[in-house]
C-alpha cells in the first residue's frame, strides 16, 4: 500500500516576545492511499496547526514531511502549490464557496485552474454534483443553499481533481446532526470510491468512530 503522507520528527513552534512555544513535537505519522484517520484533541492543542503542515501550507520548524514521495522542504512556493493542486484536496468547517459564483462553477474552478477546457470541467462537475444530490442545486449561489448543500458542495470542489488525500478540519462541525452525518458520510464513500487518503482533524468523537484509525493529539504529539 502506498504511503501518501509521511512526517518524519516534526516539529513546529513560533516566537512570542522572548518565548518559543512548542506546537508540534517530534510527530511521526504515516497514512497510506485508501485509508482514513481521525485526529481528535481538544481545542488549541495543535490539530489545525498540524492540517496546515500536512497540507504544505505552513512549514515545520525542523523534520520531514513527505507527500507523494516528494520532500518539501525543497520545494519553493510555486512548487508547493503545484503538489498541493496535484496531491490534495481541502474541507474546512466552513465551505469557504466563491459567494458570486453558483455550485457548479464552484466544482468547476480547481479543474479550470489545473487548464482543462471548460467542457470537460463542466461535465466533470456536473456528474459529481449529481452523484452527490445537488442536480437540482448547480446553479445557486451558496446564499441560496442550506448549510448541509454548501458543505457538500465544499467537498465536490475539493474531490474534484481526485486527490491522492482530503484534509478535512472539523468539516461537521457547523451542521446539525443529521446534516453531520450524511456529509461525513458522503467524504467516506467517495474517498473509497478514489482510493484516496482521508484525514479529518475533529473534537467530536462521534465523527471519529466512523474512520480506521483514530489518533489523538496532546501536548504536541499523539498519545
Amino acid at each position: 500500500m502506498n504511503s501518501i503522507i509521511n512526517c518524519i520528527n516534526v516539529n513546529y513552534q513560533y516566537e512570542d516576545g522572548l518565548h518559543a512555544n512548542q506546537i508540534i513535537s517530534h510527530l511521526n505519522l504515516e497514512v497510506h492511499q485508501g485509508q482514513s484517520l481521525a485526529i481528535l484533541g481538544q481545542s488549541g492543542c495543535g490539530k489545525s496547526t498540524l492540517l496546515n503542515l500536512l497540507g504544505a501550507i505552513d512549514k515545520p520548524s525542523s523534520g520531514q514531511i513527505i507527500i507523494n514521495n516528494t520532500d518539501l522542504s525543497g520545494l519553493n512556493e510555486n512548487q508547493l502549490t503545484k503538489l498541493r493542486a496535484e496531491n490534495l484536496g481541502f474541507v474546512y468547517q466552513f465551505h469557504h464557496l466563491l459567494k458570486d459564483f453558483d455550485s457548479l462553477k464552484n466544482v468547476m474552478m480547481p479543474l479550470l485552474i489545473q487548464g482543462l477546457n471548460h467542457t470537460q470541467a463542466k461535465q466533470m462537475s456536473v456528474e459529481l454534483l449529481t452523484k452527490i444530490g445537488l442536480e437540482h442545486r448547480l446553479n445557486h449561489l451558496p446564499s441560496e443553499l442550506s448549510g448541509g448543500e454548501r458543505q457538500r458542495v465544499a467537498i465536490a470542489r475539493a474531490l474534484i481533481t481526485k486527490p491522492k488525500c482530503l484534509l478535512a478540519d472539523e468539516p461537521t462541525g457547523n451542521l446539525d446532526q443529521k446534516n453531520a452525518t450524511e456529509v461525513l458520510n458522503l467524504m467516506i464513500e467517495l474517498n473509497q470510491a478514489h482510493d484516496s487518503a482521508l484525514i479529518v482533524v475533529t473534537h467530536d468523537e462521534k465523527v471519529a468512530e466512523k474512520m480506521q484509525k483514530v489518533l489523538v493529539l496532546e501536548n504536541g504529539q499523539f498519545s
